[in-house]
């Protein structure tokens, strides 16, 4: 699916379902358009491949608590700093939550990978061709100022995030996606362009957010959707904003007129009657609060803190509960990014030598508590992971790309991480290896120790952040790399700056990500794809390439499985070869913690966390708490 969200606050990990696999039950039916007869599809919801787990009609999602009681506040941290309640301008840094309060037409599934069922939208209708799409709407979906949500509104959102949106986003939609109409008050229809693969448009029409046509157009000036504003936009979601404070909370409340508690779909979810987020400077600040009471659930994300903080009175005394909870999406493809619009970059040995400065084992074991593991793929631990020699379809695929490809990738294994010496950060025989490549490369020491090239150029390298948590990470690295004869420095800015000169991909390095899932398909042309390359959000390194280019195409026109699965490991394969991120680690688990009154489905679904929308408050617990002086 193409992506529309701009980066959101960190402390919100409420983010979409990564991955998709699954398919549809499906009603197929006769349809005369014209004098040409044609096969038209209808169903409750919609997927690439397969059956759907879900028969028309279900009662709830199987992973849910249908008698989830309702009440009660979910509280955490978010790090960092707001300017806007607008999630989608493209200025300044929107408030965590900002972009829940908008509704789709289609909804995904948290146990099928990619599986979306009826949301505003009641069904969908489809030629086998997929040349187009109808929705149809549920007439009782409403604003949250009580409005009808309509066909209009619909394409209003469509034509909005065209004019307005992200440049990745509205280019790519604009060659697939042509048209958009009104069939009546609740009937919407989008056409796809011909010659193009079909995956994921429907579902990327599907899962587009959906604005109030009436509530822009009143002030379209200062309602812009590429502008920031402190004013809330009006969506159709469960919650609406009822207050914030710029830079240190915003909360959200329960609409109780909401329309939609009753369908399938959201039966035993969005359980809280409010939900606050509170803001830090800096994680250290966030964990005493924690402590304290002042918010009440924590998603850690620093090892050591995970390791060594949760010795207080409240965990002793049963008060907070500590869990580690599985997670089944693909590991986010994490690491250190490198700006290829920077010339120091160009050179793949030299890439190859920044890679090799990073000790993973080292970091591991003396920073992080031994608790990671090393990435190596963009699909690490999955099907879609390229290992060994190539053979089969995935070499067929290599040998089609014919000049395009590095000859070496069609008789090697796959790039893998490089081990270290886990007892000294600096590897001497990585170094060496290191500094080998960059002499290769034209980058010379010289009497000052600093390397330069044939013209005198220093060979500089900044490391660009915003997070406090990494400066114990980056810095020995950066150490590394001034060992190597690198000009290096550690540069930890301001949230605002680093959030506008990551945008404008104003860095040499950032600790950075490549989100990625088990049904890849068209946002791989925002992450990876030539055209948006120069500009786009979702990929901070600028990587492009005809052979990727390639592949991605042959992964969106994929009609089978095998034929994904084939091309997606090409792909894994030809982006580790390019080295322009060293891969760091992932950890396969959800670390959390919370005061003891939280309660969650038994069996939570394996694609989401669902702390927003699957869990509840236990009231007894609550006011045990709060009786007893625990929480006040």
């Amino acid at each position: 699916m193409i992506q529309i969200s701009t980066l959101r606050a960190k402390g919100n990990w409420r983010v979409p379902v990564a991955a998709f696999v699954a398919g549809l039950t499906m009603l197929i039916v006769p349809f005369s358009p014209g004098s040409a007869e044609e096969k038209i599809i209808k169903s409750h919801g919609f997927a690439e491949f397969g059956d759907l787990k879900y028969p028309e009609g279900f009662a709830h999602f199987d992973y849910v608590n249908p008698d989830a009681p309702k009440g009660g506040e979910l509280s955490y941290a978010a790090q960092g700093t707001f300017d806007s309640l607008n999630p989608f301008t493209r200025q300044g840094r929107a408030a965590a939550r900002s972009a829940d309060q908008y509704e789709s037409l289609l909804y995904p599934s948290y146990d099928e990978p990619a599986s979306y069922y009826g949301l505003v939208a009641e069904s969908l209708e489809y030629p086998e061709s997929q040349d187009w799409v109808i929705f149809n709407m549920r007439p009782d979906a409403r604003f949250s100022d009580g409005t009808p949500v309509t066909a209009e509104d619909v394409v209003f959102s469509h034509n909005l995030l065209l004019d307005q949106g992200l440049q990745s986003y509205a280019e790519a939609v604009r060659k697939r996606i042509p048209k958009a109409e009104v069939l009546g008050p609740h009937r919407v229809k989008f056409h796809f362009a011909p010659d193009i693969p079909r995956r994921a448009l429907i579902t990327q029409v599907g899962g587009t957010p959906i604005f109030s046509k009436a509530w822009f157009e009143a002030d379209p000036e200062n309602r812009r959707l590429d502008q920031p504003r402190m004013v809330p936009g009006i969506g159709s979601a469960p919650y609406v904003m009822e207050s914030f404070d710029v830079n240190r909370r915003i909360v959200y409340k329960r609409n109780p007129d909401y329309w939609g508690d009753e369908i399938n779909v959201n039966v035993g979810r969005n359980n809280y009657d409010t939900i606050r987020i509170e803001y830090f400077s800096d994680s250290i600040a966030a964990m005493e609060a924690f402590k304290a009471g002042e918010f009440t659930f924590r998603q850690e994300n620093n090892s050591k803190s995970w390791a060594t903080s949760y010795d207080f009175p409240a965990l002793s005394a049963g008060d907070v509960v500590k869990q580690e909870l599985e997670d089944g999406n693909v590991p986010t493809a994490a690491g250190f990014v490198m700006n290829m619009d920077r010339p120091q970059f160009a050179d793949i040995r030299v890439r190859e030598a920044v890679q090799l400065a990073f000790n993973f084992e080292w970091t591991n074991e003396s920073l992080q508590y031994g608790l990671f593991q090393q990435r190596h793929s963009f699909w690490e631990g999955t099907h879609l992971e390229a290992k060994g020699l190539p053979e089969g379809r995935e070499l067929e695929v290599l040998q089609a790309l014919g000049d395009d490809l590095d000859p070496a990738l069609l008789t090697s294994e796959p790039i893998r991480a490089h081990s270290s010496q886990a007892d000294r950060q600096n590897d001497r025989r990585n170094l060496r290896a290191a500094m080998k490549l960059l002499d290769e490369a034209g980058w010379s020491v010289g009497s000052d120790g600093v390397r330069r090239n044939a013209e005198g150029q220093t060979l500089k390298v900044e490391f660009l952040s915003d997070d406090p948590v990494l400066d114990r990470i980056a810095v020995p690295f950066v150490d590394n790399l001034k060992t190597m004869g690198i000009d290096a420095i550690y540069n930890r800015i301001d949230n605002a700056q680093f959030t506008l000169r990551r945008r404008e991909r104003d860095f040499d390095i950032i600790s950075g990500a490549y989100r990625t899932s088990l049904q890849p398909s068209t946002g791989l042309y925002q992450q990876y794809g030539q055209e948006a390359a120069a500009f786009s959000v979702f990929n901070p390194a600028g990587i492009s390439g005809p052979d990727i280019e390639a592949l991605i195409d042959n992964i969106v026109a994929a009609t089978e499985a095998e034929e994904l699965e084939a091309n997606t490991r090409a792909l894994d394969r030809v982006l580790r070869s390019k080295r322009f991120m060293v891969p760091t680690w992932y950890l396969g688990k959800h670390w959390v913690a919370f005061w003891n009154m939280y309660e969650y489905p038994k069996n939570l679904p394996p694609y989401a966390l669902g702390v927003e929308d699957l869990w509840w408050i236990n009231a007894e617990k609550a006011a045990e708490l709060k009786a007893s002086g625990a929480l006040r």
